[in-house]
């Protein structure tokens, strides 16, 4: 049976709004899971509200108002490029619950929850689950944000993007951080503020001290793949520029929020995780002690587009110039991401193409492999 941690469990009374729970798994054979294997739990997790209650999980999924949750991805050594699980390796995963409802049945699962996680691909067993965000509600972090510190780090552990222009912005933006929690709490919170006034005064008064980011491009549900920023920023808070003792607290609350809410794009699907360290905490960050979840597919995709760009340059001796690179970038960029999984219908809207162009290149390209292969 797994074991659940009873003793944290006395504060998560019937009140509560926001919670989050880590679960501790082991693989039980080797896994072989795909690039945006996040859908597989994220579908597994709405399948367990769906069990034991089909309305809350109709609403969890189809619901047009703020997603009531956010979940990680795997914590762990998942072997590079293939995303192997392997047999008895231990990983993490989190679940955040974001209103009363949610908590709710979150609870009664978190006392009487599985000994497996079953997916398509394998399965991971249950070992541990623990409290890993305390049981609160909305008011007591309200209540309990009345100083506002003057600079703050926040640690981002998941690929971490937002959507602007009908595309993806991996840069830590304050407005769009703190855009992105306060639709949460306008959502679930009693208490809704105004929120272009709100982002107004958030752009006057916090600005980026000091960063430690990179970048990586991962795979996210059926939205092909996107570029997100890990890594921690030091955010400092001007208040002299415009003085607001109810956007100050908010601001303090809305900064704890992120801890359960994580930040912008696809917060269900495993991006956008988020943690506020403390300032004797930031040395442990920058050195490498503690984790930063990345998915390893950049470092493989770009050195197989390059193999394939070489590849089809030498099947177009004939064009020259720039119009030859660009043909061979493009067929090399649609094939490799077509080899890890993704539909061509996501490539598309990723490369702001039309799908019947998409379509015809991905035929030329794979013509032009076969021909290229049978030449002794």
């Amino acid at each position: 049976m797994p074991r659940s941690n009873t003793s944290a469990i006395a504060k998560w009374t019937d009140d509560t709004e926001i919670v989050s729970v880590t679960l501790i798994l082991r693989a039980i054979s080797d896994i072989e899971l795909s690039s945006n294997y996040t859908t597989a739990f994220h579908a597994w997790f709405l399948h367990q509200v769906r069990d034991s209650d089909p309305q809350l999980s109709a609403y969890l999924h189809d619901g047009q108002s703020e997603k009531a949750f956010a979940i990680s991805p795997l914590n762990g050594n998942l072997i590079a490029n293939t995303f192997l699980a392997k047999v008895d390796s231990t990983y993490t995963w989190t679940i955040s619950a974001l209103s009363n409802t949610l908590c709710t049945w979150l609870k009664t699962w978190y006392i009487n929850h599985p000994e497996t996680i079953n997916l398509y691909k394998g399965n991971f067993e249950i070992e541990q689950i623990n409290i890993n965000q305390p049981p609160t509600t909305y008011n007591n972090l309200w209540s309990s944000s009345s100083n506002l510190d003057p600079r703050f780090t926040l640690a981002f552990l998941a690929p971490t993007c937002f959507r602007s222009k009908n595309h993806h912005l991996p840069l830590p933006i304050p407005t769009n951080i703190f855009h992105s929690y306060l639709r949460r709490w306008n959502d679930f919170a009693p208490e809704a503020f105004p929120q272009e006034e709100f982002l107004a005064w958030i752009e006057k008064v916090v600005y980026i001290t000091n960063y430690d980011l990179s970048c990586t491009k991962v795979a996210v549900a059926k939205q092909g793949y996107v570029t997100g920023f890990t890594g921690t920023v030091e955010f400092a808070i001007d208040l002299k520029a415009s003085h607001n003792s109810d956007f100050e607290r908010l601001l303090s609350a809305l900064i704890k929020l992120a801890n359960y809410c994580g930040t912008g794009y696809k917060t269900t699907f495993g991006l956008g995780q988020t943690r506020l360290i403390g300032k004797d905490e930031v040395g442990n960050w920058k050195n490498g002690k503690e984790s930063i979840v990345a998915t390893p597919i950049q470092e493989h995709l770009v050195k197989r587009i390059a193999e394939l760009t070489e590849l089809f340059l030498q099947t177009k001796k004939r064009q020259g110039g720039d119009r030859a690179q660009n043909t061979a970038t493009v067929w090399a960029t649609i094939l490799a991401r077509r080899e890890l999984g993704e539909s061509l219908k996501a490539i598309a809207i990723d490369l702001n193409m039309p799908y019947e162009t998409v379509r015809k290149y991905s035929q030329a390209a794979r013509k032009a492999i076969s021909a290229f292969e049978k030449v002794p």
